[in-house]
């Protein structure tokens, strides 16, 4: 790992030279909130934010995709004829994604890259992005992202890390070959002086040191699956759910999605869109029966696939970065992280829900 120093116009510089070789993403601010969008040649990234309203997962797997099109026209050649439409192959930079959400794609890829099911979408687009991470000084009251796996500087995920400087600009730390090859595109050559990575270690520990939330999940996995299933704490969870499913579209963790052909007129596509376990029709079977269809059940099972069984299967942390998001914008208030002190306190009397 190399570090070098950049003041803001160096920086500015640095991306503008990206263009042409890469596809440039960073924060923007619209209204209220910073989403990621496309830069154009002398658009700086917004990096006044503490997070973005949607997670970037949204980068590699889009909410909506196109994986194929038809036509029905008889007259065509090609009629009833299912084409593949070819992604975008553009490498793309991605400026300004927070630890948490970098992190995030680790666990997301045991869903889509693994030795039975390989999606080439997702997989095709990850391999296509180089993240560069911005080091996170100011979290949330609703972060809890030091006892869920992840920091304000974790770099498990990411190719690069920009950390701010106290005095203006930033360090840039080179983290993996994409990384470093980002560098180069970008010019970027003056390494910083010494004493650098000791100031970022002790800025490190000063960020972590402000998460004031955290979860317990030392004993979930000793849990009985069954009597978790089971525990009478579900119906009082779920009563204030109207199952809009804003937790699971910002979730940086949620990989659910259906596929579905939306015709118009002689013209066709095959798309495939975010689907949430806390609709109705999630599970709706075609003979009618619906396995989860009240909505006690699709709380029920939000909580125990992230908190129960994601820790069994992998036996490496819970499905959850600790972003915050869910526990921000849920409109009722429900909590994940007092649903995980319940379900990892269950049948014990352990220590109460710090948030």
């Amino acid at each position: 790992m190399t570090t070098f120093q950049l003041d803001s116009d160096r920086l500015t510089e640095g991306i503008d030279r990206l263009h042409g070789q890469y596809r440039v993403i960073g924060p923007v601010a619209e209204g209220r909130f910073h989403n990621f969008r496309p830069l154009q040649p002398g658009q700086k990234p917004d990096f006044d934010f503490r997070n973005t309203r949607m997670s970037a997962k949204q980068l590699v797997y889009p909410q909506s995709q196109v994986m194929a099109e038809y036509h029905l026209d008889e007259t065509r050649e090609d009629s009833h004829i299912l084409k593949e439409v070819l992604p975008d192959e553009t490498p793309r930079a991605v400026f300004g994604i927070r630890p948490c959400d970098a992190d995030a794609f680790g666990l997301v890829r045991r869903n889509f890259d693994t030795e039975e099911y390989k999606d080439p979408y997702w997989i095709q687009a990850y391999e296509r992005a180089t993240l560069v991470g911005l080091a996170c000084e100011d979290p949330c009251r609703s972060c809890f992202c030091t006892s869920a796996g992840s920091g304000p500087y974790s770099t498990g995920g990411l190719d690069a890390l920009l950390v701010e400087d106290p005095d203006g600009g930033y360090w840039f730390q080179s983290l993996t070959e994409k990384g470093e090859r980002l560098r180069e595109a970008a010019g970027w050559k003056e390494e910083a002086g010494s004493g650098v990575e000791d100031t970022i270690a002790e800025r490190k520990k000063a960020a972590e040191s402000r998460i004031v939330s955290q979860v317990h999940t030392d004993q979930l996995r000793n849990q009985a699956t069954l009597d978790l299933y089971e525990a009478p704490f579900w119906e009082d969870v779920a009563f204030s759910c109207i199952n809009c499913g804003t937790c699971t579209y910002l979730c940086p963790t949620c990989w659910c999605f259906d596929i579905q052909d939306e015709t118009h007129g002689k013209k066709g596509c095959r798309m495939r869109n975010w689907d949430s376990c806390m609709y109705p029709l999630f599970t709706l079977h075609g003979s009618g029966h619906n396995p989860r269809g009240e909505k006690i059940q699709r709380v029920r099972q939000r909580f125990m696939h992230k908190l129960k069984y994601y820790v069994d299967k992998y036996d490496n942390g819970i499905q959850c970065v600790g972003c915050g998001r869910c526990v921000q914008y849920c409109p009722v208030n429900i909590d994940i992280r007092r649903v995980c002190e319940l379900m990892n306190q269950r049948g014990s009397t352990g220590a109460a829900c710090e948030v």
